[in-house]
């Protein structure tokens, strides 16, 4: 709370209670103030002083100058001024109320404490609202500044004060000092001094100075609890997800741009394919739509998860022009072909005409482009029409810096730029920041810039603009910042209606504001309170400074004429139709999820698997049950997930799975699933019990940690095709104990039937699936099953076949055919793998096709065992090597296993790409892979044919080093991959070179990959950049090669440069060698090595080049010929100094170059010629990432 006077100190409410009486029911504010710092009437006797004497307690005007003076930001509402006559004080309750008298309309009266409250040694005076029966009307408040006055009755130069304000309310009618003064103080026969005390007879006065202010924004010292911005602006706010304020002022901002948000509501995302295509603008007019019907603030968090932005870009604040330029690209794209096409174009494009008029012959060049923001300079002016001044100003093209008009020689020109159009909503983004090159760091800008309510633009337009609509332009919303470059704070002050209030979009708070508050404030400056200086501390650096850190960054304006245009009533912005039903539905879902968890005690999950998915499984074991809940379509093997009642019995369970399935009653039944210990998971016994609960069977039967899984049977068909179910002699309740050795019992197992789960392995198709499952007594050999497979396949009799038995996932067992399966162990849920027996012409005939192919069950479940899928993706894409069958199909997904060699993985992808992707046959020898760098996603290494390599080595590596383990920076499961021109073995032979060629002097740099043999040449290098740069004949005997580290000239190289022998850490460039040093003669001129630095030697950045030093040549006249070498000229040409530095190296001093300097006589053979300027390309080093929207 602001404080006036004396400083106080903000005790808890609480001590109320420890008060000797109830005071539960009113909330008094406790305060107690410093005792040293309220003034009393005693005068400072020391003469020095020059403090002018107190007034008397009785001069109510001077104690209100000179203890309550008016608040310089607040208007007042209404004064009072009430003295209350304390008398018998001693004998008065320990709570006493005063007359209540009134101010502003307001009751008021003051709360005495003669024995204090929760302070015995002192006295307690309040200021509170003086409603009857302490119940002022809901929703009232009053904001008060006051001040209490305790003064001797007989004599008003003896008295105590203290001031404060609040605002009162109907929970905080009370606001006060606990210790307003000592008792031993007030009642001492001298009061500080004086010749009485201050309590004389018993009596004292009390005299309180009430002022309300007036409160038009309606959140003047406001607390903010239970604060509701949609009941007290009809709007809502967006929270920050860590440092987003400034995405949410720009969008708050966009939200309430009418024309805007009609224009993203236009976009299609009605189908779930406009949605995909559309995710950014699906969730923006999700976002508006939340804006417009919640009731509370709006999260952001899945517009920027469509924007694909991660924890960086959300704890970061980014630049807000970069992110609405990208915007507004992202969702003009998405507009065409819409109702919506050029809605943003015709709202915030305008056009600007950058010109060259030449002075004294008629010519002028001239290009008009379009802008959709404008940043304009804060340092150096003063307001928003002196920026506007400095971005028209005109340049005179004079002297050295003459113009090169065509036709006409050089001449005296002026360039400048002139505004051709507006936007009808003009976006001003107000340079705030800056790079400081004496700091080399960005900066604030924190001095004053004024911009004004209406805004008028002609003079600013071309003299043939069309002018016939005023370009006169209202100010709509006012983008602030607070703080400095590394901490600070976004929020806005924006206008919902064309002709409305503003209000403070603070992220999650909504309130009020003024219009000093929304412009005034926000011009930035110089802190200064009733005309003097001040110093105030920025709140989030804690730093103290004259300059205020709030200022405005970015200005919306709209156009006057089209203000009923770009703000439209919010009647006509209605979102489409299915984005209110979609998010309802979404409500209720959540609704439902939440009485779900609720529920949650009375249910339980139940996993069912039935023969189809056993069939449609091509895995190890019999279902997988750890994809159970999979969507069928993509997963027709998963077990289905059924939210079944505790209480339902297994006859309701049995006969609701009848009805799904729709087959007659008894045609069904379920089996209990179990872990056994070698880790499988299979069918232990029917669960036959009808009435018994899901519960009891799942306590009873069920593996705690695996969950209630089900095996539903359905039952074989007999000749009227009734249920026919194999004959079995109902048994002891299962988990019952049996009678060990006894004979029946062995018998009865002997006689029951087993069920056997049949598995093919076909070879062809490199394929394992479940057929079905069989009964057998386990009296029958092992090769009477082979009969039951031919009749299931539809195959020939005397087809030979290879059994095995899946023991463990692992593991398969080749079974004997004359053994008995009770000899063999098979059990109830026991797997029978079966395959064709192949001949070796048969086997030789599927190695043809598939040179990988595993041949038997065993060599497939190795596979299956050591399986790993990866995921595919052209390494650069699209390229001329492969053409696809349709998009999307060049990123696959193949499964290879981790004992797959380099030619494996090669003929597996090569057949793949042949049989699904690729139009024509692609070779596995001219496959080359790359592995994944798992943080970046990028390329990482070019997986090497080495001997003994496998997927494991390639791909999962050794994670380790002595024992200490890391994590591995290639990607598991991801590889990129080329289709190359030449085989893996004639790439091999050759060295890829990256040739940067200077096709215009050193001003533009072409980057060039050429693969060439490892035994060539310079030459041979040139052969290939002329091939592939364009170059023509004429200019390759003039062409040179040099190499270059750290931006600088290394050495020159010679044609017959071997190319192995080039240094992979040196950058290799080629230029066309100048004409004027197609003859040097090595008396009167030599090359000098030349580099671009900044600062110092060591920041070198741009293109290294060599220059020809002539013998006798001032510098005066060797700029002019560096000038043309290098292309800068002009103003930039002025801003270049020259350094001679010695050797070349970092930290040489650099010696800085004069006009009537020669430097063929400075320069030493080995020196380096420096140019220092600014680097342009700074940003390339000092951004981490640029802002990307998906």
């Amino acid at each position: 709370m602001d404080q006036y006077g004396s400083d106080v100190l903000m005790q808890s409410d609480a001590m109320d209670n420890a008060s000797d009486f109830n005071e539960k029911e009113d909330n008094v504010a406790i305060i107690t103030p410093d005792t040293n710092d309220a003034d009393s009437m005693v005068e400072d006797n020391d003469p020095a002083a020059a403090e002018p004497s107190l007034p008397l307690a009785t001069d109510h005007e001077a104690m209100k100058e000179r203890f309550m003076p008016m608040h310089p930001d607040h208007e007042t509402e209404a004064e009072t001024i009430f003295t209350w006559d304390i008398t018998n004080w001693r004998s008065l309750p320990k709570r006493t109320h005063g007359p209540t008298f009134h101010c502003a309309g307001h009751p008021w009266r003051i709360l005495f404490f003669p024995a204090g409250n929760a302070a015995s040694e002192s006295v307690s005076f309040y200021l509170e609202q003086g409603f009857e029966n302490d119940k002022p009307p809901d929703n009232w408040y009053a904001c008060a500044q006051f001040m209490l006055v305790l003064h001797n009755p007989n004599d008003p130069s003896i008295y105590l004060h203290h001031e404060a304000q609040h605002r009162f309310t109907a929970d905080e009618g009370d606001w006060g000092f606990t210790r307003f003064a000592d008792k031993n103080r007030i009642f001492a026969q001298k009061f500080d001094g004086s010749e009485r005390p201050l309590v004389e007879g018993d009596s004292a006065k009390v005299t309180a100075y009430v002022r309300v202010l007036k409160d038009p924004t309606g959140v003047l010292w406001h607390n903010f609890i239970n604060y509701d911005s949609k009941t007290e602006t009809g709007m809502v706010g967006l929270r920050n997800q860590g440092a987003t304020c400034y995405l949410n002022s720009l969008l708050q901002s966009l939200f309430l741009t009418g024309a805007f948000r009609k224009a993203v509501y236009q976009i299609p995302t009605a189908t779930e394919k406009d949605r995909e295509v559309s995710q950014s603008a699906y969730a923006l007019q999700r976002l508006f739509y939340r804006l417009q019907a919640d009731q509370v603030a709006v999260s952001t968090q899945e517009l920027t998860h469509s924007f694909g932005w991660e924890s960086r870009q959300i704890f970061e604040q980014q630049d807000v022009q970069e992110l609405s330029r990208i915007l507004m690209d992202k969702l003009e794209a998405r507009m065409r072909g819409t109702e919506a096409q050029d809605a943003l174009p015709k709202m915030f494009i305008g056009k600007m005409k950058t010109y060259l008029r030449c002075i004294n012959v008629e010519y002028e060049s001239s290009r008009t482009e379009d802008f959709w923001d404008l940043q304009l300079n804060v340092s150096g002016c003063k307001s928003l029409d002196d920026s506007f001044k400095n971005y028209i100003e005109v340049e005179t093209l004079e002297g050295d810096n003459k113009y090169a008009a065509e036709g006409y020689g050089l001449q005296d020109a002026k360039k400048g730029v002139i505004f051709e159009s507006f936007p009808n909503v003009l976006h001003l983004q107000l340079k705030r920041f800056e790079y400081d090159f004496q700091r080399d760091a960005m900066m604030k800008v924190n001095d004053r810039y004024e911009f004004p309510d209406v805004f008028d633009a002609t003079p600013y337009l071309d003299d043939d603009a069309d002018k016939s609509e005023p370009y006169i332009y209202h100010l709509h919303g006012v983008l602030v910042h607070s703080g400095d470059l590394n901490a600070g704070h976004y929020y806005a002050f924006l206008k919902p209606e064309k002709n409305g209030q503003f209000l403070r979009f603070d992220d999650d708070r909504v309130t009020r504001a003024t219009k000093r508050e929304a412009i005034d404030d926000n011009f930035g400056g110089d802190y200064q309170v009733n005309g003097q200086l001040q110093k105030g501390q920025n709140p989030y650096t804690r730093q103290w400074s004259t300059k205020r850190s709030n200022n405005a960054y970015m200005l919306v304006y709209v156009r006057e004429s089209r203000l009923d245009q770009i703000m439209p009533p919010e009647s006509e912005l209605q979102p489409p139709e299915h984005l209110p039903a979609k998010i309802a539905e979404e409500k209720a879902a959540v609704e439902k999820r939440r009485k779900d968890r609720e529920e949650a005690h009375l249910y339980m999950q139940v996993l069912v698997a039935t023969g189809k998915q056993f069939q449609a499984y091509q895995g190890v074991d019999l279902i997988p049950w750890a994809d159970a809940g999979a969507d069928h379509e993509t997963e027709p093997a998963a077990p289905k997930s059924y939210r079944l009642l505790r209480s339902t019995t297994v006859a309701d369970f049995t006969s609701m799975l009848t009805e799904e399935h729709e087959v007659e009653q008894g045609a069904l039944r379920p089996w209990i699933m179990v872990n056994r210990q070698n880790g499988t998971v299979r069918p232990d016994h029917p669960l036959t019990w009808p009435d018994m609960t899901l519960e009891e069977a799942a306590n009873k039967f069920s593996t705690r940690t695996g969950g209630f899984r089900i095996f539903m049977e359905e039952a074989q068909r007999d000749a009227d095709g009734k249920p026919l179910w194999p004959s079995e002699e109902a048994g002891s309740t299962p988990g019952s104990p049996m009678v060990n050795g006894s004979a029946t019992s062995v018998q009865q197992q002997q006689q029951k039937p087993i069920m056997i789960f049949l598995k093919y392995f076909d070879a062809d198709k490199q394929q394992l699936r479940g057929i079905g499952h069989i009964y057998m007594s386990p009296l029958d050999k092992a090769q009477d099953i082979a009969p039951h497979i031919l009749r299931i396949m539809g195959w020939d009799e005397g087809v030979a076949l290879e059994l095995y038995e899946e023991i463990k996932q692992t593991y398969i067992e080749r079974m004997k055919p004359k053994n008995t399966l009770v000899a063999s162990e098979i059990q109830d849920g026991d797997i029978v793998v079966f395959q064709r027996h192949l001949s070796e012409p048969e086997q030789a005939a599927v190695r043809q096709i598939h040179p990988t192919a595993s041949l038997t069950a065993v060599e497939f479940y190795d596979f299956l065992v050591n399986r790993m899928f990866v995921t595919f993706t052209p390494k650069v894409w699209p390229t001329s090597n492969l053409e696809v069958r349709e998009e999307g199909g060049e990123k696959f997904t193949v499964a290879l296993s981790k004992k797959d060699g380099y030619d494996a993985l090669a003929h597996k992808v090569a057949d793949h790409l042949t049989t699904n992707v690729s139009t024509g046959p692609v070779d596995p020898s001219h496959l080359r892979f790359t592995t994944v760098n798992i943080q970046s996603g990028k390329p990482r290494t070019v997986v090497k044919r080495l001997q003994g390599s496998n997927m494991a080595s390639i791909l999962l590596g050794n994670s380790g080093y002595s024992g200490y383990s890391y994590s591995q920076p290639q990607a598991p499961d991801q590889m990129f991959y080329e289709v190359l021109e030449m085989s893996l073995t004639d790439l091999e032979q050759r060295k890829n070179v990256r040739v940067v060629w200077l096709s215009e002097g050193i001003t533009k740099e072409e980057p060039c990959d050429l693969l060439v043999l490892k035994q060539s040449q310079c030459k041979d290098v040139l052969a290939a950049l002329q091939k592939q740069a364009g170059l023509p004949d004429d200019i390759l005997d003039n062409v040179r090669f040099y190499e270059a580290h750290q931006n600088k000239v290394y050495k020159l190289l010679a044609p017959n440069q071997s190319v192995i022998a080039l240094n992979e850490f040196m950058t290799l460039y080629a230029e066309h060698v100048p004409e004027e040093e197609a003859a040097v003669d090595k008396e009167s001129s030599r090359l000098a090595c030349c580099f671009h630095f900044e600062k110092e030697p060591s920041k070198s950045h741009g293109a290294p080049f060599f220059f020809m030093l002539k013998a006798g040549e001032t510098f005066k006249e060797t700029r002019e010929r560096l000038s043309k070498r290098t292309g800068i000229k002009g103003k930039n040409l002025e801003k270049v100094r020259f350094a001679v530095v010695k050797g070349g190296q970092n930290y040489s001093r650099p010696v800085w170059v004069e006009d009537e300097d020669i430097l063929f006589e400075k320069m030493q053979p080995e020196d380096h010629l420096g140019l220092e300027h600014a680097n342009r390309n700074r940003s390339n080093w000092i951004k981490h990432e640029s802002l990307n929207i998906r």
